[in-house]
């Protein structure tokens, strides 16, 4: 006989703070909520955990479903538990952020999101619930990880330029990076390998492009190796 419980227990839901990055700006996706509450206003995508899934398989089937995302790099952010948080009942949230590469996923709506789109972190909606404070959560994590963890690889093409390596720092960092110093740190930390290719189809001087080695990386991270930008 299956153990019950008397005393009143909290919903339990997933919400996804996921960035992706194009030539201007860090982006985050946004679904347009189909149903109430807040029907119409936008929102992270996400919903309620089944019985029978963990916590990162919530993530990403809401992701696939809301979105239509899937095959994203994903990890556990916070879990958001303020009461009247949600106007229907007491709900626990356990957020995620997710970085993906823009070209490799096309974003479409469904089950109950109206729309889904990218939106730039610097001009943003008013989010439903308590998702401004989810998705501030998720910037100052990236912001914070993506200096000391090989994070940003994952909003860059495979093959990329020193130019657009640099402009990734710059906007997840919100500040500029002198060039000569970056690039000095940035090959120093022998994790690039330079590719015999260049830039095609540009107005400007086709530059060399590198791939991050990540076998490399974790080689040497078993012996002690720190990233740091």
């Amino acid at each position: 006989m299956p153990f019950s419980y008397n005393h009143p227990r909290a919903a339990l839901t997933v919400d996804c703070v996921v960035f992706g990055l194009d030539d201007q700006d860090l982006k985050v996706l946004l679904i347009q909520r189909d149903l109430a509450p807040f029907q119409g206003q936008w929102a992270l995508p996400g919903g309620f955990v089944h019985l029978d899934e963990t916590l990162e398989e919530a993530a990403l089937r809401e992701l696939r479903e809301e979105t239509g995302l899937t095959k994203v790099f994903l990890e556990q952010l916070y879990t958001f538990g303020a009461v009247g948080r949600d106007p229907r009942e007491r709900i626990v949230t356990v957020a995620y952020y997710a970085l993906v590469k823009l070209m490799d996923h096309r974003v479409q709506a469904a089950t109950d999101a109206r729309n889904a789109a990218w939106f730039a972190v610097s001009d943003l909606p008013k989010l439903a619930f308590d998702h401004d404070d989810i998705l501030g959560a998720g910037l100052a994590r990236l912001q914070g990880k993506v200096r000391y963890q090989p994070i940003g690889f994952e909003l860059l093409p495979p093959k990329f330029t020193l130019t657009q390596l640099q402009r990734m720092y710059e906007v997840i960092l919100e500040r500029e990076l002198d060039k000569r110093n970056f690039r000095k740190k940035v090959t120093a930390l022998g994790l690039l390998e330079e590719l015999d290719e260049v830039e095609q189809d540009v107005a400007h001087r086709a530059a060399r492009l590198y791939r991050f080695d990540e076998r490399k990386y974790r080689a040497l991270v078993k012996q002690g190796f720190n990233f740091e930008i």
